[in-house]
């Protein structure tokens, strides 16, 4: 039977539906690991004094480049370190989701007994490889995307197999990458939509959120987080459902 996207993405909605209340709580539960972590890493925002002054020199009509000019090499220092924080934490919380669903979803679909010590045990044994491994491919997409946002989108498809290879058939990080460009190139009409969807999403959502003004930053972070995670659990499913029928049918 051929593999086409209509399946695929009927099977992710239908997985996505039965186990909503466990995603639920694996969502809920890596956004605030996201959050914290974040609080932590930016020492519960007491640098953020540094920005008071520079509301007074800002305009309506200037554009990043120009706030960035404006501001004193302090302010550029705590900037980074509050940009390295938020990455970083997103980053972890983003590898925890993934490894969660990396063990979920094959227990789920053999019928398994689901449980969190079961989830958790198994996904911290691939943390450290899943946490080098999104590090390699954030870098590379988020150059990518800088330089020109097709090369970002190329980045993102061929990297996209490469976690739940290493996860399925233990293989070294970079053994992984070159398996997933391979299996995702083979797959490409099957995979793009997926992703260029993904990336879609968030970028609506991000827009959305800080079109809202009156919303505390920290509330727009949390609702952000919960958003992009469930919009990356359909990811994370549609692809496992690919590469489990891509399995069937070698």
């Amino acid at each position: 039977m051929p593999i086409t996207a209509c399946r695929l993405y009927l099977d992710t909605l239908n997985f996505f539906r039965h186990q909503f209340s466990t995603l639920c709580l694996l969502v809920l539960f890596t956004t605030l690991i996201s959050l914290i972590l974040n609080q932590l890493f930016t020492m519960g925002g007491a640098d953020l004094s540094i920005f008071s002054g520079l509301h007074s020199s800002l305009t309506e009509d200037m554009n990043w480049r120009e706030i960035i000019k404006e501001m004193t090499p302090e302010q550029h220092i705590v900037l980074l370190k509050l940009s390295i924080a938020a990455s970083l934490s997103g980053l972890i919380g983003n590898v925890v989701l993934l490894g969660g669903m990396l063990v979920l979803i094959p227990l789920i679909s053999t019928g398994n007994d689901i449980s969190a010590s079961r989830v958790i045990y198994g996904s911290v044994l691939i943390l450290p490889r899943l946490l080098l491994l999104m590090f390699l491919c954030t870098l590379m997409v988020q150059v990518g995307a800088t330089l020109f946002i097709v090369p970002g989108i190329v980045l993102a498809v061929g990297l996209s197999m490469a976690p739940l290879i290493i996860y399925r058939e233990g293989l070294g990080i970079f053994s992984a990458i070159y398996s997933s460009f391979h299996l995702a190139f083979a797959n490409v009409s099957l995979i793009s939509p997926a992703i260029m969807l993904w990336f879609a999403l968030k970028l609506v959502i991000m827009l959305f959120l800080r079109s809202i003004p009156v919303l505390h930053p920290m509330i727009i972070m949390f609702i952000m987080g919960l958003f992009n995670h469930f919009v990356s659990t359909l990811l994370i499913i549609y692809l496992s459902r690919l590469y489990m029928l891509l399995k069937q049918n070698t």
